[in-house]
């Protein structure tokens, strides 16, 4: 079958919407996704500073949500016509994915960044033939098709704006899943996060979803407003003795904190906010070493990364989308939609900051 997909070429290039062929349809255990829209993600431009690790010709895109064309065989679960949201990739069978731990699957960076599964690679080409990399986070859904593992993929009420739904599958489930999971917060306990993206903003919306008092830290005053509104205390980054600022605002400290920007200071900034024991989360891959400021992590404090907000999706994604329901994750305000043909002025728009989250529709 031929179909429209946003094709990278190299690292310097734009995205260019071409057609692309898949030479056979979904193999055992896949299913074929018609993609109703599809998230951009930092992790999607971050490909551009991969220094060739993520392989090109590409076809991008991690966010995806769609109605289910195609399966193959019954054993998937799923049906045609199923409303599916895509989640990132993982085995199944190492001892992480059977200990629901997904995220820290053995193959994660293979299969979701570095080539992807290899079986069935060639199906995949452009329109003159030439190979496309095999898919990016199990999907490449900046496209109006995708081919996906039916594990990666999660049923969700054909009520819903399908359309939206794809940043549930990684953006706001990072955010989200750090609050819920990582960190278990509840009535009473404080939070503080570092960046007011998509990622720190779902955050934010699941802290005021789960009763805790939460201090909101960026740079931006149209994000902070943002946050304000979701439930956050805004700080402007700047703000002077800003770990001091967030100990007042938290009654002595945070008991968690949440950084999203990678910033060596502002990570040990949230280090200093938290009171003894508290926990600091990192979501943002580090490009350079941190060094840590003395007595930074007196008193029990700790550091972890968090990978995909510790999710198993098939199980947060559901409480989302329940949430979104009833008033409480209102991640929709975050969205503007852009026509696929439209996607270089998407990530124009996002590396400005003119959108939070922009979703491409085919």
């Amino acid at each position: 079958m031929k179909f429209d997909a946003a094709v990278l070429r190299s690292h310097e290039s734009r995205f260019a919407v071409e057609e692309v062929l898949l030479h056979s349809g979904p193999a055992d255990g896949e299913i074929l996704v018609k993609i109703a829209g599809c998230g951009m993600c930092g992790t999607d431009l971050a490909v551009r500073r991969s220094a060739g690790r993520s392989p090109l010709p590409a076809v991008l895109g991690h966010e995806g949500a769609g109605v289910v064309a195609d399966t193959g065989g019954p054993h998937t679960g799923l049906s045609n016509g199923d409303h599916v949201v895509l989640s990132f990739d993982s085995c199944g069978h190492c001892r992480s994915c059977m200990g629901a731990a997904p995220a820290y699957c053995d193959s994660f960076g293979s299969l979701n960044l570095f080539g992807g599964r290899k079986k069935n690679a060639a199906r995949f080409t452009d329109a003159a033939g030439g190979g496309l990399a095999p898919r990016w986070f199990g999907q490449s859904s900046f496209a109006a098709y995708a081919v996906v593992p039916a594990r990666n993929a999660v049923r969700v009420d054909p009520s819903l704006p399908i359309e939206l739904l794809g940043p549930l599958g990684c953006g706001f489930l990072t955010g989200a899943g750090a609050v819920f999971n990582s960190f278990g917060a509840g009535p009473g306990d404080t939070i503080a996060v570092f960046g007011a993206g998509a990622v720190g903003l779902a955050a934010v919306m699941a802290a005021t979803a789960s009763g805790a008092v939460t201090v909101a830290v960026d740079r931006h005053p149209e994000r902070l407003a943002l946050a304000e509104r979701f439930g956050a205390a805004p700080l402007h980054a700047a703000s002077p003795d800003l770990p001091g600022r967030i100990r007042q605002l938290t009654d002595g400290g945070a008991h968690y904190a949440l950084d999203t920007t990678g910033s060596a200071s502002l990570i040990n900034d949230a280090l200093r906010s938290l009171r003894p024991t508290g926990h600091l989360g990192l979501v943002a891959r580090l490009r350079t070493a941190l060094p840590l400021e003395p007595g930074a992590l007196d008193r029990g404090r700790r550091i972890s990364h968090i990978c995909e907000g510790d999710a198993v999706p098939g199980l947060l994604i559901p409480r989302l989308s329940a949430l979104w329901q009833a008033g409480l994750f209102p991640f929709d305000e975050l969205i503007r939609t852009y026509p696929l043909t439209d996607i270089n002025e998407a990530e124009r728009d996002c590396e400005a900051g003119r959108v939070v989250k922009p979703v491409m529709i085919p």
